[in-house]
């Protein structure tokens, strides 16, 4: 998006405050105001991992000083937007190895000295915490090893430098959970304007990324909960599909849906963590096939031209409001400039109506999964009915803002063998493979679909456990907003070559400034 896009110019005109707002926002495509002084080490906002290497290979830059400078960062930023839960006291010893092996002319990847930080419901067995934003496991032991993606973040030269909050237990406690509130870290702010919702249950992976607290997070996904913060925080978030990325190690909800993903500013930069992050893991029987559908480096797929030929399903049906379809018209009209051929395509089945199934999908898993994570994590706390006495008798610090309804449901959920159970999950998987996305791609023998980023599209994938990545737009009203490719199993590096071709049509991304407020219009 450039400066001059008459949205972008809309919502700069947004009142008073939207004088103001004018010298603080710019974009990823550049002719932006000077930074503010108050911004510390302001070279590090909107760089990409390919420049940070570019600056390590030169010398002019060491994983050290790179750790030190995100970690200033967050130490001044962070307070107002609460995304980081803890520092890992480790990190820069952990910089001072990797730079050593630079030295010795050892770069194990893209990563290599890069600082990443990670949700905090992803296992660590060092000096931080894992908990999930619950009190409950504030005490909990050390997990005996890192949870794979952890792991493979480290092989591949990353460095963790902590962990970010989240919508606790990954946004499933209560019906009526305010995105980004755990009771360990209380409230995460989205960065463009502080008194609005940021997303979850990832919110701080994406507040910290957007804020550039740092340059890439991992987030967790079960429904929505990669793709909502980073269309929200206007970044770029992938959710793989079910079984290209290992959940050992990660606190679960559902084991039919949960995933985890990367969160970035720039698609070239979500493909490289991808690549890191993926691949099969003995712990996780999802992932038997993922080392022979994934490639070693998406990175190759990211090709400007990547939309000449794509045949394109175009989901508008859930985005029913004239004026946003009016919003979305001149990206979609981009799609078509970079030779994209679009069919307009419906989705038949009635989703909504299938709200109680996905829900009880879920809580018969949740019940069983967080068990038998807790029994082996050795925390006082060893089941469900555990962490629900908990809450009960913690009720000022854990529940002030919402209770624990779906807790109790799930606890009150049989097991896995329950007719009930297994009639609801062949019923919404059904409705979202066969007669969904895959129904949906062979009819008009498409490559993928492609939409608004929304609640309902993003749904549709998820229950499925088909990959989908958002894209950011740049910003409407109070929102920042994105567009959604997603398709069949294992059709990533199709998604990352018509998302990247996008966004090098689009540069719809647009850095934070953190404004109190939206500008209410005069």
């Amino acid at each position: 998006m450039s400066k001059n896009d008459p949205n972008r110019r809309e919502f700069l005109k947004a009142g008073a405050a939207g004088v103001a707002a004018m010298a603080l926002f710019r974009n990823s495509a550049g002719g932006t105001m000077p930074p503010s002084d108050a911004d510390p080490f302001p070279e590090l906002v909107e760089v990409t991992i390919g420049e940070l290497q570019a600056r390590m290979r030169s010398g002019e830059l060491t994983a050290r000083r790179l750790v030190e400078m995100y970690l200033e960062r967050i130490k001044q930023i962070d307070p107002k937007t609460r995304a980081v839960l803890e520092i890992n006291p480790d990190a820069l010893l952990i910089a001072d190895q990797l730079d050593k092996e630079r030295k010795r002319g050892k770069l194990r990847s893209m990563l290599h000295g890069i600082p990443v930080l990670i949700k905090d419901n992803i296992d660590t067995a060092d000096k931080m915490h894992t908990t999930a934003g619950s009190l409950a496991l504030l005490d909990a032991p050390t997990p005996k090893q890192d949870a794979f993606v952890a792991k493979q973040l480290r092989r591949a030269g990353a460095v963790i430098i902590g962990k970010t909050n989240l919508s606790e237990w990954a946004n499933f406690r209560s019906t009526k959970s305010i995105s980004g509130w755990s009771g360990r870290g209380l409230q995460t702010n989205n960065p463009y304007f502080l008194d609005q919702n940021p997303c979850g249950s990832s919110s701080g992976s994406g507040v910290a990324v957007s804020a550039n607290l740092t340059v890439a997070a991992v987030g967790t996904e079960t429904n929505g909960s990669v793709i909502c913060p980073s269309v929200t925080n206007g970044i770029v978030g992938i959710k793989p599909t079910l079984g290209l990325v290992s959940r050992s190690g990660i606190i679960p909800i559902a084991h039919t849906q949960d995933t985890a993903g990367p969160m970035t500013r720039t698609v070239t930069d979500a493909a490289i963590m991808l690549s890191a992050m993926a691949g099969s893991d003995r712990n996780d029987r999802a992932t038997a096939g993922a080392d022979k559908q994934r490639p070693k480096d998406y990175t190759k797929f990211l090709d400007p031209a990547g939309l000449k030929g794509a045949r394109l399903g175009l989901v508008m049906q859930f985005t029913a409001r004239p004026e946003l379809k009016a919003y979305f018209q001149p990206f979609i009209d981009k799609l078509r400039e970079a030779g994209a051929t679009l069919i307009d395509v419906t989705f038949t089945q009635d989703y909504g109506k299938m709200g109680n199934d996905r829900t009880a999908v879920l809580e018969y898993e949740f019940k069983t999964d967080l068990n038998k994570y807790l029994a082996a994590r050795g925390s006082k706390y060893k089941t469900l009915a555990d962490l629900i006495k908990f809450n009960d008798e913690n009720n000022d610090r854990e529940m002030p803002k919402f209770a624990q309804e779906l807790f109790i449901e799930s606890q009150a959920k049989g097991e896995l063998t329950d007719k009930a159970y297994l009639d609801a999950l062949e019923k919404v998987k059904k409705a979202t493979r066969e007669d969904g996305i895959d129904a949906v791609l062979a009819k008009d023998k498409l490559d993928a679909l492609v939409g608004p980023t929304s609640g309902a599209a993003w749904s549709v994938a998820a229950v499925a456990g088909y990959p989908s990545i958002t894209v950011p737009l740049g910003l409407r009203e109070n929102s920042a907003t994105g567009m959604l490719f997603f398709g069949s199993a294992w059709s990533e590096p199709k998604l990352l070559k018509y998302a990247y071709a996008f966004e090098q049509k689009t540069k719809g991304r647009v850095t934070p400034q953190l404004l109190p407020t939206f500008p209410k219009k005069s």
